[in-house]
C-alpha cells in the first residue's frame, strides 16, 4: 500500500470550517445565509469588476472598494453570531497591513513649510508628493487585503475552492472571447458595448492590452497546468485544453512584448513543476507496473528540463507564427526601448528613459520615496525631456516601488514576498493528490508569469488584475488545507460547481 510522508501545515494554517454549534445556537439560519452571501457576493465582483476597462475608473475602483467594506462589515456581524471571528493566515498579510500604515504616514502632515511670498500661508508638508493619491492607494490596498482575508475565511471547502477557480478561469475566457471578437469586427468607430474605447486601442475591455496580457497570464496558468499534468481524464484534459487555447491566442494576438516574456516562464515553470514527485512520497509494486512508459520517463529530471526547453523553443516559433508582422515589428523595437542611442525626438517615452528619470528620482529619496501613487507628480522634475508627454507610471513595477516607498517601502514589499514564498514551498510539499498539485503549480505560474512582465509594466495598478492575483494567493494557501478538511471527498474540476 502506498505511504504518503508529507510535513504538515503550521497551526495556523488550518481554517475553522466548522463552527461549534453552541457559538451560533441563537442564530444559525443567519449567520448560514450571511456566509453565503459573502462567498457569492466575492465571486460576482470578480465577474463585474472585468467589465469596465479592467475597473481602471475611479468611480468603478470606488464601487469595489465599498463592496469589500459592506462585505466586511457582514463578516464582522457574522462572527459576533456565530461567538468567533477567525482571521485565517493573519501573519501572510501582516506585511501589507504595514505598508497601508506606512502610506498613511507618508500622507500624514509633518509641520508647516515656509511661506515663499508674502502675505501666503506656510503649506502643510508630507512626504508624499501627492497626499491625496496616497491615501487613495491606501484605501485600495486595504480593500484587497480584505478580500484576501475573506476568501481565506469563506472558502472553506473544495466546492467553493472548485467555484473560485472556475470563476477565475471563466472570467478570462469570456475577456479573451470579447478580445478576438473585437479585433476581428471592430473597424473604425468607437465604443464596441464600451463607451469611450477608441478603434484599434488596447485589446478586449482594456484600453492597454499589456494590462489585458496581465489578466491572461495570471489566468492561465490553472488550465494550463492540468493540461500538462497527468491529473485529468481524456475528456477532462480535451476540456481544458479547449479553455486554454482562447486564453493562450488572445494574449498572443494583444501583442504585448512583456506578456511573451511572462507566458515563456510561466510555460516552462508548469512544465518543471507540475508532474514533479513530492518528496516522500513511496509507489508500491503494483502502482508502479500500472504507470505508462510517458509516466515513468517523466520523472526522470534531465528529461522533464529537456522537454522544456524544446516546448519552450516550440512556443517561442508558434509565438512568432501566430503573432504575424505587428508582433515581430514590436519585438524588433525592444532594441530601441532600451538603447543608450537616442535616435528619437526628446519626447523621453522609452523605457531606458524613463527607468534613468527613476533612478534619479530614488537618488533623491532613499529611505521614504516620493509616497505611493505619486510618482506622476514627482517625475517631470526628475525626467529629461521635452515635457510633451509625462510617464504616468515607471514601466517597472520594482523600480516603482522604490521610488513610491523607498527603502522602506521595498523592504515590507519584500518581507510580503518572502512570507509568501515560505507558505507557497509549505503548500506545495503537502499537498498528495495530482489535481492538488496541479491546482497550486497553476496558481504559482500565473502569479510567476506577472512577476516577470511587471519588470517592463504596470498591469497591476488595474483592479481586476491585483484582484485575481489576490484570489491565486488564497489558492495556492487553500488547496493543501481543504483537502486535509475534505480528505474524504475527491478533488473533481469539471464546469459543475
Amino acid at each position: 500500500m502506498a505511504t504518503e510522508l508529507t510535513p504538515p501545515l503550521p497551526p495556523q494554517a488550518y481554517v475553522d470550517v466548522a463552527p461549534s454549534k453552541e457559538r451560533s445556537a441563537f442564530f444559525p439560519n443567519v449567520t448560514r445565509f450571511i456566509n453565503r452571501l459573502i462567498v457569492g457576493s466575492l465571486l460576482c465582483l470578480i465577474v463585474i469588476v472585468a467589465v469596465p476597462y479592467g475597473t481602471a475608473e475611479p468611480w468603478w475602483e470606488a464601487f469595489f472598494e465599498c463592496a469589500i467594506f459592506g462585505l466586511t462589515a457582514l463578516w464582522i456581524i457574522e462572527g459576533w453570531m456565530r461567538g468567533v471571528w477567525n482571521i485565517a493566515e493573519r501573519t501572510l498579510f501582516l506585511p501589507l497591513i504595514v505598508l497601508v500604515l506606512f502610506a498613511l504616514f507618508q500622507a500624514l502632515p509633518l509641520g508647516g513649510a515656509p511661506a515663499t511670498m508674502e502675505g501666503t500661508t506656510a503649506a502643510w508638508r508630507t512626504i508624499s508628493v501627492d497626499p491625496f493619491n496616497t491615501l487613495r492607494f491606501a484605501l485600495q490596498m486595504t480593500a484587497l487585503i480584505l478580500t484576501g482575508l475573506l476568501l481565506l475565511s469563506h472558502v472553506n471547502s473544495q466546492k467553493r475552492l472548485r467555484a473560485l477557480i472556475l470563476t477565475i478561469i471563466c472570467v478570462a475566457l469570456v475577456s479573451a472571447l470579447f478580445g478576438l471578437l473585437r479585433q476581428t469586427a471592430q473597424r473604425e468607430a468607437a465604443g464596441f458595448f464600451l463607451p469611450y474605447l477608441p478603434p484599434r486601442t488596447g485589446y478586449g475591455q482594456f484600453i492597454n492590452g499589456n494590462h489585458f496580457a496581465y489578466l491572461m497570464e495570471l489566468s492561465l496558468g490553472l488550465p494550463l497546468s492540468f493540461v500538462l499534468s497527468r491529473s485529468l481524464g481524456r475528456k477532462r484534459w480535451l476540456l481544458f485544453a479547449g479553455l486554454a487555447t482562447p486564453l493562450l491566442l488572445a494574449l498572443v494576438l494583444a501583442n504585448s512584448r512583456g506578456g511573451l516574456l511572462g507566458l515563456t516562464g510561466e510555460f516552462l515553470f508548469i512544465v518543471l513543476l507540475a508532474n514533479q514527485p513530492q518528496p516522500g512520497t513511496h509507489v508500491d509494486d503494483s502502482a508502479a507496473r500500472s504507470t505508462t512508459i510517458f509516466s515513468r520517463l517523466s520523472q526522470v529530471r534531465w528529461l522533464r528540463r529537456l522537454a522544456g526547453v524544446v516546448l519552450t523553443l516550440v512556443l517561442l516559433f508558434g509565438i512568432s507564427w501566430v503573432g504575424g508582422d505587428s508582433l515581430i515589428n514590436k519585438l524588433e523595437a525592444v532594441s530601441g526601448e532600451v538603447s543608450q542611442v537616442d535616435e528619437s525626438a526628446r519626447e523621453g517615452t522609452r523605457r531606458i528613459e524613463i527607468w534613468r528619470a527613476t533612478w534619479r528620482m530614488i537618488a533623491e529619496n532613499p529611505l521614504t520615496g516620493v509616497g505611493f501613487n505619486g510618482y506622476a507628480v514627482a517625475i517631470p522634475h526628475y525626467h529629461i525631456a521635452s515635457g510633451n508627454l509625462i510617464p504616468q507610471q515607471a514601466h517597472n513595477d520594482y523600480l516603482e516601488i522604490l521610488a513610491s516607498g523607498g527603502i522602506i517601502g521595498a523592504a515590507l514589499w519584500l518581507w510580503f514576498f518572502v512570507a509568501f514564498i515560505r507558505r507557497a514551498h509549505q503548500s506545495l510539499r503537502a499537498t498528495i493528490g495530482g489535481k492538488q498539485r496541479a491546482v497550486c503549480v497553476g496558481a504559482l505560474a500565473g502569479i510567476a508569469a506577472i512577476a516577470i512582465h511587471s519588470l517592463v509594466d504596470f498591469g497591476l495598478h488595474i483592479t481586476i488584475n491585483s484582484l485575481i492575483c489576490i484570489a491565486l494567493l488564497v489558492i495556492v494557501v487553500l488547496t493543501p488545507k481543504l483537502e486535509r478538511v475534505d480528505k474524504n471527498t475527491p478533488f473533481r474540476l469539471s464546469l459543475k460547481v
